[in-house]
């Protein structure tokens, strides 16, 4: 039996730490923070360059934004990742 829990612990632990949070690899630049058309398809507060130090810091940024959708305006949250093959965004309604 101890020889099943301690392994099960272990990868619990390395599965815990390897979600964390990371800075990216390579840093994030202003061209592919504008190629994905977040400022345009969305209302948000924070300038580019805060976005790319919180990206380049650590990996993710969660944003407060809206979208004007005929004439209404919808709130939601933006979330960013930096990974290897670019800037995943994903949108969700606050």
């Amino acid at each position: 039996m101890k020889k099943i829990v301690m392994p099960a612990i272990c990868l619990f632990i390395l599965a815990t730490f390897g979600a964390c949070s990371l800075a990216p690899e390579n840093p994030v630049t202003r061209d592919e923070l504008m190629r994905t058309r977040i400022y345009s398809e969305y209302i948000i507060q924070e300038s580019p360059e805060q976005v790319l130090h919180a990206l380049n810091g650590d990996g993710e940024v969660v944003l407060e934004g809206s979208r004007n959708i005929g004439g209404k305006v919808y709130p939601l949250h933006i979330k960013l990742l930096a990974t290897s093959e670019g800037i995943e965004v994903v949108d969700y309604d606050r």
